[in-house]
């Protein structure tokens, strides 16, 4: 059955045609038509009405919708006028007739068509449009100027819930124009003067492309002006397809510690992970986790998920049944300190990459009765899982390592210091290359101080933080896990990677953004310091005082120029932890002093 509107716009085209061909012939003849091209004209027209008919037919110009009429309609209607004006002049030359049709005519018909037809579908959109923008719908003003501001301002024309009032864009050839109809009133920083003129309450950043101090520029200068502030996806996400420019959302914590994106080489990743088997140890960790799915990008033969914790490990080897399937994983519950089931794996999935991961973390819980467990995990796993790759030829070894093991002042710290000895020491001219990357701390990992704010925050509060002027370094889990595979791929063997970790964050402040984050102040959510924990810095260092730092081709990673291991580390070391008691924390925290004279005790 057609529709009936379907029905309206093939009578509305066939009428256009034939206003269009008589009003051709008045403009070419006019003031005074000759009775014999009057006639002409009624007499040829059911031949040129049913031309066009079968042109625009075949031309598809009524599967579109006339509300929603763009370019591409108006394309498609100047290729069905220009070819329909061609058909019947070859028509009406075979018919011969005897007074020739003027060819005036015939070239005016086409263009009066175009404007009929397009101007009609224009019209109609510009009226519906009209009343789409009346009452219910909420005033913004969009923030940005460039590709992704001028979509938004596009699609939200045809939203019932937005209406653009305005937009302000720092490109100053920009202003007093208009986007789609939208005038750029000026610059950001002009918002808010202009605030009460615009009658609007909210803003949206439109700025993926630009960078993160931009965009934080942009969005305090909203909330300064007493706007509620929403955003537009991330660059990164706006180019994978997964989402558009209309999905706005609300700002979020990584909007203001966001970083520029990171560079890759994806051309030499693929060649180094692709088709190939890959282990990562602490899969189920947040940097493990995120290992895994980076890596799956290139499409490797098998990933092999090492994890202690089964939950985790369940975890994401269901969200690999649903985001990735067609990537091949075997997840192994095991120990990384086990070197039976270590080898038993590497020998069985023969990986040519291994990702180091798994690690105890988390300061204050490995300071004091854990103490030893962490060096049990974070020292004799890496040793046993780094000789048990060599020993099965792994191509590559890359630890995962953290800005705490420079100057440590606690036993987490000190222990990753000493992985990082044992590595280097492992190192060999020829055979698996070890190379190690240290970062700081990431936004939502599992125990950090981000998650902790928001539980706080839901039970209403307060927060709580350590001290007033406690610094710490940030970037999100995706771009450390990125860095960490660069620097896995640039790495000769023996090297320790540094990221750049930008500028260094006050908790303090992190604290603040959250509860203005979540809709509050800080009247509503009190912050309550107390005090410094077991082993816990105020500031964290990225290199040693002793260590200088090397460029690399990619902005974003240095190399540590580091003091070189002992030679006799590691026969030293097979003593210590072979013991076969436990020692006490204090034990413990002696001996890191002995094998690490930068380690500090607090």
């Amino acid at each position: 059955m057609i529709n009936p509107r379907t029905v309206l716009a093939i009578g509305h085209d066939l009428v256009a045609v034939s206003l269009a061909w008589l009003a051709a012939y008045w403009l070419r003849l006019s003031p005074d038509v000759p009775d014999f091209y009057q006639q002409q004209a009624f007499d040829t027209l059911p031949l040129v009405v049913a031309v066009h008919a079968a042109v625009f037919f075949a031309f598809g110009l009524y599967r579109g919708i006339w509300r929603f009429a763009s370019l591409p309609d108006l394309q498609r209607i100047i290729g069905a006028a220009v070819i329909s004006a061609l058909a019947v002049s070859a028509v009406l030359f075979m018919q011969q007739a005897a007074v020739p049709v003027p060819r005036s005519a015939l070239i005016i018909t086409p263009v009066l068509l175009v404007m009929i037809m397009g101007g009609s579908r224009l019209a109609y959109r510009g009226w519906k449009e009209r009343r789409f923008s009346g009452a219910g719908r909420e005033p913004v003003i969009v923030l940005g100027g460039a590709e992704a501001a001028a979509s938004l301002i596009k699609e939200l024309s045809r939203s019932p819930q937005w209406l653009v009032v305005g937009v302000l864009d720092d490109n100053r050839s920009h202003h007093g124009r208009q986007i789609h109809g939208v005038k750029v009133y000026g610059a950001i920083a002009d918002l808010p003067q202009l605030r009460a003129r615009l009658n609007a309450q909210r803003a949206i950043i439109a700025m993926p492309e630009a960078g993160h101090r931009e965009r934080r520029r942009a969005i305090e200068t909203a909330r300064t002006a007493g706007l509620q502030v929403l955003t537009v996806p991330s660059f990164d996400d706006l180019l994978s397809g997964r989402v558009t420019v209309s999905q706005i959302r609300k700002v979020e914590l990584d909007d203001l510690l966001g970083r520029d994106p990171v560079q890759l080489d994806a051309t030499g990743l693929r060649e180094w992970l692709g088709e190939q088997v890959v282990l990562v140890t602490g899969a189920g960790g947040s940097i493990g986790s995120e290992l895994c799915r980076q890596v799956a990008r290139y499409r490797p033969q098998r990933i092999v998920l090492l994890e202690n914790s089964e939950f985790s490990l369940y975890t994401v080897e269901q969200e690999f049944a649903q985001r990735f399937p067609e990537t091949a994983i075997t997840p192994i519950i095991g120990s990384v300190t086990d070197p039976r089931q270590v080898n038993h794996v590497l020998a069985t999935y023969r990986p040519t990459v291994v990702f180091h991961a798994a690690a105890y973390k988390h300061v204050p819980l490995m300071e004091n009765e854990n103490a030893w467990q962490a060096v049990l995990n974070n020292v004799l796993g890496t040793r046993v899982v780094a000789e048990a790759t060599i020993a099965h030829g792994v191509e590559k070894f890359v630890l995962v390592s953290t800005d705490k093991a420079v100057n440590p002042t606690n036993v987490m710290g000190a222990s990753k210091r000493l992985a990082e000895l044992v590595c280097q020491s492992l190192q060999r001219a020829d055979g698996t290359r070890f190379v190690i990357v240290r970062f700081g701390n990431v936004l939502g990992s599992t125990g950090s101080v981000i998650p902790k704010f928001r539980e706080q925050i839901a039970a209403g509060g307060p927060l709580t933080v350590t001290h007033p002027e406690i610094t710490r370094y940030f970037m999100s889990i995706p771009e450390a896990v990125q860095l960490v595979m660069q620097a896995g791929l640039m790495g000769k063997g023996g090297e320790i990677f540094v990221l750049d970790m930008g500028e260094p964050v006050k908790i303090a402040d992190l604290a603040r953004d959250m509860i203005r984050l979540s809709g509050f102040d800080e009247n509503e959510i009190r912050i309550v310091y107390t005090g410094l924990r077991p082993g816990e810095k105020l500031y964290e260092e990225v290199l040693a005082a002793d260590e200088n730092s090397l460029h690399t081709p990619h902005p974003k990673l240095r190399i540590a120029q580091v003091r070189p291991a002992d030679p006799a580390l590691l026969a030293q070391l097979s003593a210590w932890l072979a013991r076969g008691d436990q020692p006490d924390a204090d034990t413990v925290k002696t001996e890191l002093s002995r094998w690490l004279p930068e380690y500090s005790r607090r």
